[in-house]
């Protein structure tokens, strides 16, 4: 493995996706500005402070989607930037003002900073599976060339729907942007991101995951037919893509896929500790898979290392490490 000394940014850098991606990085010799929205609060910020080598190469800087010109600083001198930090809340009960339009109005700021910055050599985007598949009729395999259907997500406003229209317009309207700012931009498109985590709170992402053991029945919908990648492949393609040259365009980085009863039979037979539900109301037994094809990511050589059971037990052994889950509900 290389080391090396590149200076780069990564955005909302507290969270599950953001402060995994910091601790990889570091891992790698990177010098990593981390932008937070407060690195006063301890309490939100201290996981990061504790990873190897954030003494040497780590420092927080303080950021807001929602301000104007806020990245700038973070971003001038770096030769790369991630953009992870997205609003997340599904609850939220203005979701125009608080996930919408502070999602599409903060990748075009950091745009801005990284086309004022001129040091920038690549932006590497978090989009979302949500911005390929919100459609509604399911096709058996999905692609970079698909996207979601902002007319039907209106319409059924679905859990999650403000999310999904938030990443369908933001990373659209970034990809203008980008291409008027002269910017390399490459968006990288997860699907539902399971996995141990270093962040104090309940990842968003494990919440819907785990929602088979929670009993979030609201969640389902979101798994019924279901794509899966390791929080740990995800990072480690955000890398591999932003130091591969010939990288470009969308990526989709999944590596499983399964439907709702799928995941309830193995979270049957590995956790039995946990009752899991066996008939879904309402849910069709014989759905059928729908598969989101990583062919493009791994035609540049990229590999997953990590299985359906390895995601599970690493999100479950550190929510009950956390005390965010009980050991049992049997």
């Amino acid at each position: 493995m290389t080391l090396c000394t590149t200076t780069v940014c990564v955005t909302g850098a507290a969270g599950f996706i953001g402060s995994w991606l910091v601790m990889r990085l570091l891992e790698r010799g990177y010098v990593v500005r981390a932008t937070v929205r407060d690195p006063g609060n301890l309490k939100k910020v201290k996981h990061l402070l504790e990873l190897p080598k954030a003494d040497t190469n780590l420092t927080l800087w303080r950021a807001d989607l929602t301000e104007e010109g806020s990245f700038d600083e973070a971003i001038e001198g770096c030769h790369g930037v991630f953009h992870v930090a997205t609003p997340m809340d599904f609850e939220s009960k203005d979701p125009e003002n608080e996930i919408i339009k502070p999602t599409v109005a903060g990748v075009l700021g950091i745009i801005k900073s990284c086309a004022k910055a001129n040091t920038v050599k690549r932006l590497i985007f978090t989009s979302s599976a949500g911005t390929v598949n919100v459609q509604e009729n399911q096709l058996p395999v999905y692609d970079e060339s698909n996207w979601s259907d902002l007319d039907f997500i209106y319409s059924k406003k679905m859990t999650a729907w403000m999310y999904f229209v938030s990443k369908t317009l933001a990373e659209k309207a970034a990809w203008e942007a980008a291409k008027e700012n002269n910017i390399d931009f490459i968006s990288i498109i997860p699907t539902l991101v399971v996995g141990p985590f270093i962040n104090p709170t309940f990842p968003p992402s494990l919440i819907t995951a785990l929602s088979l053991i929670l009993g979030k029945e609201a969640h389902y919908s979101i798994i019924e037919q279901g794509q899966f990648v390791h929080i740990d492949d995800l990072c480690e393609s955000h890398i591999f893509l932003y130091e591969d040259p010939k990288a470009e365009g969308r990526y989709i980085c999944s590596s499983h896929d399964a439907t709702i009863y799928q995941l309830a039979k193995m979270i049957k037979e590995k956790w039995p500790e946990y009752n899991i539900p066996t008939e879904l109301k309402g849910i069709d037994k014989e759905l059928p898979v729908i598969c989101f094809s990583s062919k493009k990511l791994m035609g540049l050589g990229f590999k997953f290392k990590y299985s359906l059971e390895d995601m599970f037990r690493g999100a479950i052994e550190t929510c009950r490490e956390k005390g965010l889950l009980p050991l049992s509900t049997a």
